[in-house]
């Protein structure tokens, strides 16, 4: 039975704790993404036809915007969960060793990212999910252990997947403040609701056209109510989602930093990849 379900009849919040007494856990998520036909920027598509000034739009991605956020992170001594497609791993290998030597997290995140699996074809998501493995191991020398499927969108086939091929967690949810277990033909996995909306460069700053300070205006108030929350005792989790070939331009690096600078300014925050708050998760419920 999936525990997300089985809390749908409880009364009152979940019972929650995190490391060391922790009020809130903060995750920050990069995506590393390669495309096969256009980018998320686009000025105009035909379907089947490749939009060359979107996919150039990508490149900045491996040039110039992951080196900027290694750096950012670098300076704050924070480490993220790196969300990375199988054909940006395989061209671009010594962008994800730079990423493990530094102590980032690299994520299973589909072969391209503009092209999903399909319900009635697991074979071929079996091979892409294994082929995506491999890459993203060959490059970093770490094998990943979480998995967000491009858009956060996998097939019915995804989960049972997944742990038949030693995962941990996925992130193709967003049913919760909290992970959970779920069960999977294999044994548990680890979901990792996507608490990401409020603070995601892709949802809150390109899509919509807005300034790039909406980023520091949707994650400063959302911060704080869950630090609040987590003070009375009922901890949560927040996640900052930025795109490599986004927010690394210069941008938006200010609001980035005003962020970090709110969250770092506060007592009790536990500054977490996404696996070690998998990993405690399945611990804690396990147990």
């Amino acid at each position: 039975m999936n525990k997300s379900a089985a809390g749908a009849s409880r009364h009152g919040p979940r019972d929650w704790a995190w490391p060391d007494g922790a009020r809130i856990a903060m995750s920050i998520g990069l995506a590393f993404e390669s495309f096969e036909y256009k980018s998320q920027y686009s000025h105009y598509s035909e379907p089947g036809k490749k939009d060359h000034f979107s996919l150039s739009y990508a490149d900045y991605g491996w040039k110039a915007g992951v080196w900027r956020l290694l750096d950012l992170l670098d300076g704050y001594g924070l480490k993220a969960s790196m969300s990375t497609n199988g054909r940006a791993a395989e061209d671009h290998p010594h962008v994800i060793r730079a990423a493990t030597d530094a102590g980032h997290e690299v994520v299973g995140h589909g072969w391209v990212n503009d092209i999903l699996m399909k319900d009635d074809d697991i074979e071929a998501e079996i091979e892409e999910i294994r082929r995506v493995t491999a890459a993203l191991t060959d490059a970093g020398g770490v094998r990943p252990v979480g998995w967000v499927s491009p858009g956060s969108t996998g097939s019915s086939n995804t989960f049972d997947i997944l742990t038949s091929q030693g995962y941990l967690w996925h992130g193709d949810d967003a049913s919760d403040d909290l992970p959970f277990l779920a069960d999977t033909k294999n044994g548990p996995i680890v979901s990792m609701p996507r608490v990401n909306i409020p603070a995601n460069d892709l949802i809150q700053w390109i899509f919509p056209t807005n300034p790039p300070d909406i980023l520091w205006h949707s994650f400063q108030p959302t911060f704080d109510e869950l630090y609040a929350e987590g003070v009375a005792g009922r901890p949560k989790w927040v996640e900052m989602t930025l795109h490599c070939h986004m927010a690394g331009r210069p941008t938006l690096i200010p609001a980035i930093r005003q962020c970090i600078d709110h969250a770092r300014a506060h007592d009790g925050v536990w500054f977490a990849r996404k696996c070690e708050i998998a990993q405690w998760a399945l611990d804690r419920e396990s147990a």
